[in-house]
């Protein structure tokens, strides 16, 4: 058998959780799983991705962009929850691959996931140390030292979680769930107070007549379906609305670490579907009605982009003269963005101990320590990210998360399909319905996506999956565990 075509069975993975060394703990219930999806899902974007898509592309049918942006993701979250009950067992996208496509696939898939979690970490943190500063009332957490720019709020957030998540995984939950409870009153606080300045005559035209977007762009900085296609994108109109849908998007990354987390629950193939599933429900309501009562408060076109820069939710507050919202909101997007780092720095260490416990990564990184939590691997996360935010300009990088997220997306939900027909004997104990048609649904929902991403884009993701490739020829495929056992098998 070939390394690329090289599966590890269910049973082995299963199998491999009992290893005394790198055993983790199994301490979240259903409730916690929840408390990580809404975490790491409700974030800053929730402030302010929503009204500068309003007011750029899409007008008051941003709650259709959010709704389609939903869609695709709960499609996705039925072949999440499907898997994470078969194979309850740490790695989420990269372990379900292994099972299904082979060690080569599982690797360009878990190669993908280090990329994602870590610029997503890394530009949530910087953001975090901005709002730290709106918040306090001083210029962000940033000292100049000539050379660079030291952003040391990134460097103190990340340090802080990363002692938390090193701690248990438990304790990490208890202290999301106290920070999630807080950002989520601020939401609700918005949609009430907001719902008494709405206006009907604020939703009409419902979507607006499209218009030329001179700003699309042009070669490899233009979306890849224009690319493809030829066409001119547009604002507003629904070409607007699809892709308000592609940017939004963005607001919904992350549900899926919560798979990421199945072989330390309790109940992995009851509580993983339930979590994942609840979150989305949950996040999905918050977000469309928050869209529904700022599109209502202020017209549209007041919320486009202007030369003080992109509008967000306390625009709409300041319009009607409601200015202590202001730091409400603020307050909110602070305590957001402290749960969104610990979540997604959370899944970075969960994949990159899968990777490491089966070889393809030094062995050495996924061992446990007494708080059953991989500290080795917590320390080596902590302090990559913690230099990527602190020291380096990585806000351009910020849609190489959408597309790592979407490919992975794809292949789960492809890899759905292959276990029902390869494995249909497992136990399942969440089934997806309507499959094979929903996993195909879903993938075809996530390449539209993928599509309205830029083609330089494209390129970085190409680069570092080509960088990922080589890495793996050069020391992942010579050390694999389960390489090294099939060649002691043959060799009995």
């Amino acid at each position: 058998m070939t390394d690329r075509w090289r599966i590890k069975s269910v049973e082995q993975s299963i199998a491999d959780t009992d290893e005394p060394d790198t055993r983790l703990r199994k301490d979240l219930t259903w409730r916690d799983l929840t408390v990580f999806g809404v975490s790491v899902v409700i974030g800053a974007g929730i402030f302010t991705i929503t009204a500068s898509t309003a007011g750029d592309l899409t007008g008051p049918a941003i709650s259709i962009s959010f709704v389609i942006a939903a869609i695709t993701c709960g499609l996705a979250a039925l072949c999440y929850a499907e898997f994470a009950s078969t194979v309850p067992v740490a790695g989420s996208a990269y372990t379900f691959s292994y099972a299904t496509f082979g060690e080569f696939t599982a690797w360009i898939i878990g190669w993908d996931l280090i990329l994602e979690f870590a610029v997503a970490a890394a530009v949530v943190a910087k953001g975090w140390s901005s709002y730290l500063g709106t918040v306090f009332g001083f210029s962000g957490g940033t000292v100049d030292l000539g050379p660079v720019t030291l952003d040391w709020g990134a460097l103190i957030i990340i340090g802080v979680l990363c002692l938390l998540l090193a701690r248990g995984t438990k304790l990490s939950s208890n202290f999301s769930a106290v920070v999630t409870a807080i950002k989520v009153t601020v939401v609700l606080l918005v949609v009430i107070v907001g719902a008494f300045y709405v206006k009907a005559a604020n939703f009409s035209p419902f979507i607006p007549p499209a218009e030329s977007d001179a700003d699309t762009g042009s070669g490899i900085d233009q979306s890849v379906f224009s690319l493809i296609t030829g066409a001119e994108g547009s604002t507003y109109g629904w070409y607007g609305l699809l892709a308000g849908a592609s940017i939004v998007f963005f607001a919904f990354i992350g549900f899926d670490i919560v798979a990421t987390t199945a072989e330390e629950t309790k109940n992995p193939q009851r509580d993983v579907p339930r979590g994942i599933l609840y979150s989305l429900a949950i996040v999905t309501f918050l977000y469309v009605a928050v869209s529904v009562v700022l599109s209502g408060m202020v017209p549209y076109t007041d919320l486009t982009t202007g030369p003080d820069g992109q509008a967000n939710l306390a625009t709409a507050f300041t319009a009607n003269g409601v200015d202590w919202a202001a730091t409400i909101i603020s307050i909110g997007a602070l305590a957001g963005l402290t749960t969104v780092v610990m979540v997604l720095l959370l899944g970075q260490i969960r994949v990159l101990f899968a990777m490491s416990r089966d070889g393809l990564l030094p062995r050495q990184l996924a061992k446990t320590g007494s708080h059953g939590t991989p500290v080795r691997i917590t320390v080596v996360v902590g302090l990559v990210v913690a230099l990527a935010a602190s020291v380096f300009p990585i806000e351009r990088l910020e849609e190489m998360v959408n597309v790592g997220t979407l490919f992975a997306f794809v292949l789960v939900s492809a890899g759905v399909i292959v276990l029902r027909r390869t494995r249909p004997d497992l136990p399942r104990g969440f089934r997806a319905p309507f499959v094979p048609v929903l996993p195909i649904v879903s993938i075809l929902a996530c390449l539209w996506l993928m599509l309205n991403l830029t083609g330089l884009t494209w390129i970085r993701f190409g680069i570092w999956m080509v960088i990922g490739v080589v890495v793996y020829l050069l020391y992942g495929r010579r050390h694999s565990l389960l390489g090294r056992r099939e060649a002691a098998a043959s060799s009995e």
